[in-house]
């Protein structure tokens, strides 16, 4: 299956204008989210698993106690992808603010 193809800064840009938790450029989009417990922390990455999962589409994670840090970029397109986007919108729907 192709994937979509790398996006223009203009269209990160006001694709981020809709995405407020998150930050970025056309290299890749960024968000940190801080979790009441470690264990919670590992539970978000575990719901982010499966929504990544589905859209066959994994985030960069790192788990600092109970803060995670998300990079998403489409390394076969060099950057930011739809496939980012929609990522992005699912992590949101999946985690708190």
């Amino acid at each position: 299956m192709p994937r979509p193809p790398r996006l223009s800064s203009d269209e990160v840009a006001t694709a981020l204008t809709a995405l407020p938790l998150w930050s970025g450029d056309a290299e890749g989009l960024r968000r940190s989210v801080e979790l009441p417990s470690f264990a919670d922390a590992v539970a978000a990455i575990v719901r982010i698993g499966f929504v990544a999962e589905a859209l066959d589409h994994h985030p960069d994670v790192d788990l600092r106690w109970r803060t995670l840090h998300l990079t998403l970029v489409s390394h076969s397109a060099g950057g930011v992808s739809e496939l980012d986007l929609e990522l992005a919108r699912r992590i949101d729907a999946a985690l708190p603010a």
